[in-house]
């Protein structure tokens, strides 16, 4: 990938790292890469209303309505091709993917996790660190796989557990860590500055 490099971000909520994606790439952050499309699993997440303010455009399904998750990714799957998408982002998208997504994406597929894979895959990893006592714990920036948080680890930032403070502030200076990592390690992908052996990355 190079310059021009045409982004889809997945997300469920709020949008914070959509946003802080956005920015970078108005900016100029993102080595060259657009963010063209949102797609989103629950049509009143907040970030739907932030593509919208964004003028990007949303690809929005409810998969309830489907009678398999292979039904609906592979609908997205044609929305991708037909705006030639080259690099997908999950972003606070809380569903499992199938091949039909993972594999014409394989390489080219990211997901950021609030912990240090692989301490803590799945949901709600920042209480499960707080509740299990670690001192120090940070982001994940990976491959996506087929795995639950399970694909090769790209990037990886430590956050240490400051004495006295509170879970929520804890998340909240791993936000901060995510929202300026995720849009670093976009730009290397959209630059072409990644190689991939098996499971070391190298980039830059």
């Amino acid at each position: 990938m190079s310059q021009g490099c045409r982004i889809a971000v997945f997300a469920s909520g709020n949008g914070s790292n959509f946003q802080a994606l956005l920015e970078a790439s108005r900016e100029g952050r993102l080595g060259g890469g657009e963010i063209v499309l949102l797609v989103c699993d629950k049509p009143n997440a907040f970030v739907v209303e932030r593509a919208r303010q964004a003028g990007v455009e949303t690809y929005l399904f409810r998969p309830k309505e489907y009678a398999r998750r292979e039904d609906y990714e592979a609908e997205i799957a044609a929305r991708l091709t037909e705006l030639e998408i080259d690099l997908v982002i999950l972003a606070g998208y809380m569903r499992l993917l199938t091949p039909v997504l993972v594999s014409p994406y394989a390489g080219r597929m990211l997901n950021i996790h609030p912990s240090l894979l692989p301490a803590f895959p799945g949901t709600d990893a920042i209480g499960q660190a707080w509740n299990y006592g670690v001192k120090v714990t940070g982001v994940t920036v990976h491959l996506v796989d087929e795995g639950m948080d399970t694909g090769t680890i790209v990037a990886q930032e430590a956050v240490t557990v400051e004495p006295g403070e509170d879970v929520d502030s804890l998340t909240a200076r791993i936000h901060q860590v995510e929202q300026r990592l995720y849009p670093q390690v976009v730009k290397q992908f959209a630059k072409g500055r990644v190689r991939v052996n098996g499971r070391k990355v190298e980039l830059g």
